[in-house]
């Protein structure tokens, strides 16, 4: 039994072949997938498609490089949606200065992501996290705000003894160092792993999820992105969560089984939707 905790089935990509991609999932052994929003347009879609099938599930939110239509009104409809019953999580949100490089622009990201961070909080669900350094360095201003920003907003759930403070949310696709990830650790946040870690050259990704607890472990496809060895190049689908798995298995000694007991396990704890 295997999650796939990041998956954009909206995306057109998907529109030729959707329903065969689902039940290729779930012959896959998948019984849950989180589908992210980005923005007004794609969260409305993402909550869609979670009502279409009983092991889909949404998040919603605004994602740091589609704020073009962040506005009050968006804002409003986005929070409107996050009271439906298959969202799970407020995502993909978080900081990008990988594609945005005006300081003016970063400011607002971070302002963005402290309100929608804020709300989180009131409604009691947990946030998918978004984080990409310039020139994809493994530690840099990105890191460093968004521990920042995730660091005061955990205290301030610890305070007022928040249920969210001990299952915050998780750090999408992780490519920080390993301190960056021990850091979030301590915070109570989960780590996602993506088809990357399969790759040839990423040795030190590697090394860094050795050294992590599974128990802080999710599997994310984040499809049609990110495609695992041996289906690198071409599109990538939920099913293909058991590659990451298996190298999941590889890297700390042990079974798929284990790994898709425990990654499922944590997250049903996270996204409390059972199974």
């Amino acid at each position: 039994m295997l999650t796939d905790t990041h998956c954009h089935l909206d995306y057109n990509k998907f529109d030729p072949d959707r329903d065969v991609v689902i039940a290729r999932a779930k012959e896959s052994g998948l019984i849950r997938i989180l589908v992210p929003g980005l923005e007004q347009r794609s969260s409305k879609e993402a909550v869609r498609l979670a009502d279409s099938n009983s092991m889909i599930y949404a998040a919603v939110g605004f994602h740091p490089t589609d704020l073009e239509n962040f506005a009050k009104d968006a804002l409003e409809e986005v929070k409107e949606l996050a009271r439906h019953s298959k969202v799970v999580a407020i995502g993909e949100i978080g900081i990008d200065y990988y594609w945005i490089k005006e300081e003016e622009k970063r400011a607002f990201q971070r302002e963005v992501l402290k309100q929608q961070l804020a709300f989180a909080k009131l409604v009691n669900k947990p946030v998918v996290i978004h984080m990409r350094e310039e020139n994809d360095v493994w530690f840099g201003q990105a890191s460093a705000d968004l521990l920042d920003i995730l660091s005061k907003w955990h205290n301030e759930l610890r305070v007022q003894n928040h249920p969210l403070v001990e299952k915050p949310g998780v750090l999408h696709s992780f490519n920080g160092n390993l301190e960056t990830a021990q850091k979030a650790i301590e915070l109570h946040f989960y780590i996602g792993v993506t088809g990357p870690v399969t790759y040839k050259n990423a040795e030190e990704k590697r090394n860094i999820i050795k050294q992590l607890p599974m128990t802080k472990l999710l599997i994310e496809t984040d499809a049609p992105f990110l495609t695992p060895v041996p289906y690198r190049g071409k599109r990538n689908e939920p099913a293909f969560v058991t590659y990451i798995a298996d190298k999941i298995a590889e890297i700390h000694m042990t079974t798929r089984e284990e790994v898709a007991e425990i990654t499922t396990a944590n997250a049903a704890r996270l996204f409390g939707w059972g199974g």
